[in-house]
């Protein structure tokens, strides 16, 4: 699956919304991917699944043993991944405003895990959700995305795979281009903007 078949899933979906966005970032955007929107469709997220894992190294993919995404954004992905890749699917939730496995989930000491995101901005999330399943004993093998958007600042220390990468920009809330400014915003996300 190409970038331009991504892309379409995406828009077939009503997902790639142009506007005025608060990212969970606290940064703004013209652009919103709502990832929710394009994995509404069981098939589709099998698709950019099944495509996500295909595009993985034979070597990352035959280590994981787990998949854990953070709640709620990457549940669905980190779920039709895990059916990919034939492995259990946890996820991580704040219930105290940081990332821990909950209701019954575990991860047995060295477990090789996939930690699975829907869309990447910062990597902040991404990196607080691989220290959470360090201290539950886990061991990040591997970061995945359906949607790179860092624009290749988002660094972690495992290898990262993203679906797809989109080159959309993002500023400060006191440094807008014009246009941009003159759009009241909107938080589309599931998170409260930092």
């Amino acid at each position: 699956m190409d970038e331009a078949a991504i892309l379409a899933e995406f828009r077939a979906a009503d997902a790639l919304l142009e506007g005025h966005f608060i990212l969970s970032s606290g940064l703004r955007s013209p652009r919103y991917l709502q990832c929710a929107r394009v994995l509404m469709n069981p098939a589709r997220g099998e698709r950019l699944a099944n495509a996500l894992v295909a595009a993985m190294p034979d070597a990352v993919k035959r280590q994981i043993e787990a998949v854990v995404s953070p709640a709620m954004g990457g549940v669905i992905a980190g779920q039709e991944v895990a059916r990919a890749l034939g492995v259990d699917a946890m996820f991580l939730e704040r219930p105290g405003g940081t990332f821990e496995l909950r209701r019954g989930f575990r991860l047995a000491p060295g477990q090789k895990v996939l930690m699975m995101e829907d869309v990447v901005t910062t990597g902040l999330s991404s990196r607080e959700a691989m220290a959470a399943i360090r201290e539950a004993e886990g061991e990040v093998a591997a970061a995945a995305a359906l949607v790179d958007r860092s624009g290749g600042k988002a660094e972690f220390d495992v290898p990262f795979f993203p679906l797809v990468r989109l080159d959309i920009p993002s500023y400060q809330p006191d440094d807008l281009p014009p246009a941009l400014a003159a759009i009241p915003p909107v938080k589309p996300g599931s998170r409260a903007a930092a």
